[in-house]
């Protein structure tokens, strides 16, 4: 089983919500907030800030405590995920993408009322939890799980998990 580290960004502005359209491996495309896979070695915010701004150009100098946590499980798919979201405060810079990975291709600020459209192609696991943050924008920290049951992307069937 692989373990994944994931860190997950929220950035607000008075434009709408920070996405950025993710061109995967096997071709999907899907929105996601910026983030990525926390390095060895590194701190989740730490890892955060690099990922915000390798994907968006942003410089992130102040992160809320964590806003909700994922975890996702994928045996038949040889994978564990943990995702820690949490929310830019401050920031500065400006929106220009150049992913090293050349995974993030586009990013917008989107109008929380648009953004399940922009998600509705997403996984389970990124649309379900920051759909209730939008709906209900709380500041404790929330943990939200699934089980991920198949071999492929194209034959999953997500399950939350209480």
């Amino acid at each position: 089983m692989r373990d994944w580290l994931v860190a997950g960004a929220v950035v607000e502005s008075p434009d709408g919500l920070l996405l950025v359209q993710n061109r995967r491996r096997d071709g999907r495309v899907d929105w996601s907030p910026p983030g990525g896979v926390v390095d060895e070695g590194e701190t989740v915010l730490g890892g955060l800030t690099r990922e915000v701004r390798e994907e968006t150009g942003l410089s992130v100098t102040d992160w809320s405590e964590s806003i909700y946590e994922i975890t996702a499980d994928a045996p038949g798919m040889g994978w564990n995920l943990r995702v820690v979201v949490h929310q830019a405060l401050a920031w500065h810079g400006d929106l220009t993408v150049d992913d090293p990975d050349g995974i993030v291709v586009d990013a917008q600020y989107v109008a929380a009322d648009c953004c399940g459209d922009h998600l509705s192609g997403s996984p389970t696991w990124v649309r379900d939890p920051l759909g209730a943050w939008l709906a209900e924008r709380w500041v404790e920290r929330r943990a939200f799980r699934y089980l991920v049951e198949g071999t492929s992307f194209g034959d999953l069937r997500v399950l939350a998990v209480p």
